[in-house]
């Protein structure tokens, strides 16, 4: 099989090159090469290609800037994904999709199932929810949360930074949700990709936490690989005292149980990729 990822250079392309199937043939694109707002470019790359797969690991993920720019943000989480989908359409290819939890207004006090109402509190959680609807019936579309990796910009790198640099740190403590290995996401959507899976569907790591709850955590964790040599100060604050321009949903835990039937089990917890994610810091150096 052929398969075409498209954002490529980000934290989940890069863990969809690193777990990609034995015996996958892949062609992988950054933006540099493609710039997935010009149709004409995208109709031109899946003609030449030709995948089985064409997997969209492309986004606009500048939460807060979002709210100044939500048409250059609409044009790649919403209207590049229906040319995407149309794209893949065309030459018979399944097409691959990711979204957020943010598009959830966070008022539910249970985890959501992938039919819940939908209702994005930012500009942001919109254009993504554009980009569901864009994608089609026939595209399988992933929701996903606080994504990291060992490389690129993410919360556990920056904690880590800010742990080694300040005495106290302070972290919302009033937003609950799922943190989420990019690796281990890139590998379930190769398995639910090949499982023929279409339609709305959720992935997160097992288990909730609020953000001071992940930065305890991180620490704790750090300390004792030793990444870190000291223990900084974290004091929990409430959302009000940490104001943004996009407002987030304080609960987005995503409900996953179809998503486990199909993986033949639930995803590992949290805490435990964690540490996964911080032994591949150490092993890197």
């Amino acid at each position: 099989m052929k398969a075409l990822i498209v954002g490529a250079m980000g934290q989940l392309g890069r863990g969809l090159q690193a777990t990609a199937p034995a015996g996958m043939a892949l062609t992988c694109v950054g933006s540099n090469e493609l710039d997935i707002t010009h149709a004409d470019a995208v109709r031109a790359m899946v003609e030449q290609e030709k995948p089985d797969l064409l997997l969209n690991a492309a986004a606009y993920t500048a939460v807060d800037r979002a709210e100044q720019e939500e048409e250059q943000a609409l044009a790649i989480n919403g209207t590049a994904v229906g040319t995407l989908a149309d794209a893949a359409r065309a030459v018979g290819a399944r097409f691959v999709h990711v979204s957020t939890d943010f598009v959830f207004d966070g008022r539910s006090g249970v985890p959501y199932t992938p039919d819940a109402p939908t209702s994005p509190l930012s500009a942001y959680g919109r254009t993504k929810l554009a980009g569901e609807r864009l994608a089609g019936p026939d595209a399988l579309i992933v929701r996903t949360a606080w994504v990291y990796a060992p490389t690129g910009a993410n919360f556990v790198r920056t904690m880590l930074r800010l742990m080694a640099e300040r005495p106290e740190i302070r972290v919302v403590a009033d937003q609950i949700g799922t943190p989420t290995y990019a690796p281990g996401l890139a590998r379930a959507l190769w398995t639910m990709a090949g499982a023929n899976l279409a339609g709305l569907h959720h992935y997160t790591d097992s288990g909730a936490a609020s953000w001071y709850d992940f930065a305890v955590a991180i620490q704790e964790e750090a300390l004792a690989a030793g990444l870190l040599s000291q223990e900084a100060r974290i004091v929990p604050i409430p959302t009000s005292d940490y104001p943004t321009p996009a407002k987030r949903p304080h609960y987005s835990v995503l409900d996953k149980a179809s998503t486990y039937a199909a993986l033949g089990g639930p995803t590992p917890h949290w805490r435990a990729n964690l540490r996964v994610m911080l032994a591949a810091i150490v092993a890197a150096g």
